[in-house]
């Protein structure tokens, strides 16, 4: 059975949500408040915990519709990246919707809050529970809501995230490698920069080896390659001085296949002396393509996708690798779009209708085979 809607329920919820500013911990609150209050209207209670963030006071909801078996994990987080001040006034043109959050994920949250609304209507076999985040975008020190959420006993069989993946299924992701590389050279004046040893330049010819290392070449069944950003440099002061001193930090994903203690050890290998620091990792995430409710997932996908939404490898990290380390399999599957993080993010208007009936008709497939 499957809900009538012409898709305008999901559109106007999914521009509502784009208006919040939620890259600050503030608006990502008043977000979370909107989107309690929008359950409550509903008479769908909503759980909510506080205890993400560094200060503890940031919010995450949970929804639950159903009683029965299995237990499925919807997932959205309701932060953003920062955005240009236009792309929090969304806008839809030829068929697509624009605005800071549609495409990554407020799109594909307000479809899971209307799917959520719909299982409770038509009566669901399984356990849904929609899982809200306040902080998945952001680094704010001290446990994040997936964490909170997951110590509260909200777990289950199988996640689904709804980060943007033009509905394939994500399968994989990389991991996450941050690394602070700083090497020394030689003072001089500006005049004669022959007399010193340019630190700047000794970066650059760093990072080029780094970039050359057998890490870097490596490929996987679903990735070609890892991925290396070379996020920030720091060195020098005033103009008339060869700096003695830089810092680049490298943001590197690497594959699940890969071991990042082999990497660092790679790196610090090279002939050209380095101080190198882990400023963080996290692990790769994998679910086989096997998984029947990957198989179901994709069955279901399959109805409204022009193609064969087979498992994908992410290049991106989410929120998946907390529930992964408690034993809960999970995948990354969301609307179709493009330009998240980018200055013209979108997200195609009919794929948010179509992803709420697919989230619908999964849960209800999941029950009957139970």
């Amino acid at each position: 059975m499957a809900v009538t809607s012409n898709g305008a329920e999901v559109f106007s919820l999914t521009r509502r949500l784009v208006r919040f500013r939620s890259y600050t911990p503030g608006v990502a609150r008043s977000a979370i408040d909107f989107i309690h209050s929008w359950f409550e209207a509903r008479n769908l209670p909503a759980i909510r915990y506080k205890g993400a963030g560094p200060k503890g006071d940031l919010a995450s909801l949970v929804v639950r519709v159903g009683s029965g078996e299995p237990r499925i994990l919807l997932h959205g987080h309701a932060d953003v990246v920062p955005g240009e001040e236009r792309q929090f006034d969304p806008y839809e043109e030829n068929g697509e919707l624009y605005g800071r959050g549609v495409y990554d994920m407020k799109g594909a949250l307000a479809a899971m809050m209307y799917a959520a609304e719909d299982l409770n209507a038509l009566g669901c076999d399984a356990t849904v529970e929609l899982l809200i985040v306040p902080d998945e975008e952001q680094e704010h020190g001290g446990p994040t809501g997936a964490e909170v959420l997951i110590e509260h006993g909200h777990v289950g069989d199988f996640l689904i995230t709804g980060e943007p993946t033009d509905f394939h299924v994500g399968t994989q992701s990389k991991g996450v490698l941050d690394l602070r590389i700083t090497l020394q050279g030689k003072s001089a004046h500006g005049s004669t920069p022959w007399l010193g040893k340019n630190a700047v330049l000794l970066a650059h010819e760093h990072y080029r080896r780094v970039a050359d290392l057998p890490f870097a070449r490596a490929r996987s069944d679903l990735f070609p390659y890892p991925s290396m950003n070379l996020a920030r440099v720091i060195g020098g002061d005033v103009l008339n001085r060869v700096p003695d001193r830089c810092t680049y930090d490298l943001d590197i994903r690497f594959l699940p296949n890969q071991d990042p203690q082999e990497i660092v050890r790679q790196i610090r290998s090279l002939d050209l002396p380095a101080d190198v620091e882990l400023l963080f990792w996290r692990e790769p995430t994998y679910v086989s393509r096997s998984n029947p409710y990957v198989k179901v997932l994709r069955e279901v996908a399959a109805r409204h996708f022009r193609g064969n939404p087979v498992g994908v490898g992410r290049h991106g990290a989410s929120d998946i690798v907390y529930f992964q380390r408690a034993g809960i399999p999970g995948v990354e599957f969301g609307p179709i779009g493009g330009g998240h993080h980018g200055p013209n993010e979108y997200v195609v208007a009919a794929s948010l209708e179509a992803y709420r009936q697919m989230l619908v008709q999964f849960a209800q497939i999941t029950g009957k085979g139970h």
